[in-house]
């Protein structure tokens, strides 16, 4: 077998640093723009044991991924999150890897926050769309805001590197409330993205109606807000701009109004194991099939990796006027 390369790089001469790795499909949220009301979750002995999430994940951070970030579905209703979390720490030192960062709706922060904070997890991104506690009932048809605001609050006091928001703007559902969202993060010394929806699987409202587009938010905000020039990301899509006389910044993700493929250093894999090279598109990859078949042989996945980088495409092809064209919902994908 050839010599593999210290670092993934694809066909188009972009280098791959970060990796968003889905460890559940489930959640005890069933938000509007991921999920239908009515779920089908995938059998558990699909998914990837949590050890087997370990392994490929040393993979990539020895084929020089430098940021990994967990996600969902709700990463942290998965059984024994918390032995995941410490394993991974310690990837840190031992491989490339330099930030261990969590994506979560903050059901289960009070819960968490502190043994995540000591396992190494560094930085957390917790999804939060309305500050009324009627719509964030609506839109999240299962959530209860107080629970969400006390896991933010046990976060803040876990000491994380950072802690940002993550604001999906729909129209008609929380537009109004894009100054209220910044402003708490603000007067709570977090950051904020705002995101355009992502057209992926099915969902009940037509998202041509409900799309609203970074340039508008953007637009709202500089109202009321003295948002300085655009600063560099933290290796993410995001677009981020400082808020004057604050330590918050305020960045803005948009797929549809300002496509960030050129710069893409990044791959998905999903609840099963399928590495996505592309969040729009379903070029792929079945990981899990070359752990079974391999089973620890750490040569063989690094070079099924290292092949895929072939397939990684230029970008995707998002039309929020379309139907998807992508049926598998984010919460599969790993929002």
């Amino acid at each position: 077998m050839a010599e593999l390369p210290t670092q993934l790089i694809d066909r188009f001469g972009r280098k791959v640093t970060y990796v968003r790795m889905s460890i559940t499909d489930r959640c005890d949220f069933r938000c509007v723009y991921c999920m239908d009301e009515e779920m089908t979750f995938m059998p558990r002995q699909q998914l990837l044991t949590l050890e087997e999430i370990v392994f490929l994940l040393r993979a990539f951070c020895e084929l020089g991924v430098e940021k990994v970030r967990i996600t969902g579905g709700e990463p942290l209703v998965r059984r024994d999150v918390d032995w995941l979390f410490n394993e991974l720490g310690q990837l840190k030192g031992s491989t490339s890897l330099k930030e261990l960062t969590l994506t979560t709706n903050g059901s289960k922060l009070e819960k968490y926050a502190q043994t995540l904070a000591d396992s190494g997890l560094d930085r957390i991104n917790i999804s939060l769309d309305s500050l009324n506690a009627e719509k964030f009932k609506a839109l999240t048809r299962t959530g209860d805001l107080d629970t969400v605001l006390t896991g933010i609050a046990a976060a803040k006091k876990a000491n994380f590197k950072r802690i940002k928001l993550n604001a999906v703007i729909m129209k008609g559902r929380n537009e109004d409330e894009i100054i209220d969202l910044a402003q708490f993060a603000i007067d709570n010394d977090l950051d904020i993205s705002y995101i355009e929806e992502m057209p992926l699987g099915h969902v009940s409202h037509a998202r041509e109606e409900s799309y609203c587009s970074s340039d508008d938010v953007l637009a709202k905000l500089k109202t009321v807000f003295d948002l300085r020039t655009s600063i560099a990301s933290t290796g993410g899509p995001s677009r981020y701009y400082q808020v004057a006389g604050t330590t918050s910044k305020i960045g803005f993700i948009s797929p549809h109004s300002h496509n960030f493929c050129d710069s893409c250093n990044r791959v998905r894999v999903t609840t099963e194991g399928r590495l996505l090279l592309c969040l729009g598109q379903e070029h792929s990859m079945d990981l899990r099939d070359v752990i079974r078949r391999h089973p620890g042989d750490m040569q063989q996945l690094k070079q099924a990796i290292v092949d895929s980088m072939e397939i990684k495409p230029k970008g995707h092809d998002f039309d929020i006027k379309a139907q998807p064209i992508i049926f598998r919902h984010m919460s599969v994908t790993g929002g």
